[in-house]
C-alpha cells in the first residue's frame, strides 16, 4: 500500500512544484487507512493549502489506492 500511495504523490508532485510547492509522504497506517503526508515550499502556510489538501491530493490518493480513507497533513 505504501508504494501506491507513493505512487500517487509522485503523480501529484509536478502540479505542486509548479506553484513552489511540494510534498512528502510521511507514514501509511494501513490498519486505519490513514496517509500522513507533509506539505512544503510556498504550500506551508498557504491559504489554499487545505483545498489543495483534499481536491487535490486526498481525491488523488483514494483514487488510486481506494484502501485510503483519510490524508492528512502534518
Amino acid at each position: 500500500m505504501k508504494d501506491q500511495v507513493q505512487e500517487a504523490i509522485e503523480r501529484i508532485r509536478p502540479a505542486l512544484q509548479m506553484d513552489g510547492g511540494d510534498i512528502s509522504l510521511v507514514d501509511v497506517d494501513e490498519a486505519q487507512g490513514i496517509v500522513r503526508v507533509a506539505l512544503m515550499g510556498a504550500c506551508v502556510g498557504c491559504g489554499m493549502s487545505s483545498m489543495t489538501l483534499q481536491l487535490g491530493v486526498e481525491r488523488t490518493i483514494k483514487e488510486m489506492v481506494p484502501a485510503v480513507k483519510e490524508v492528512v497533513s502534518i
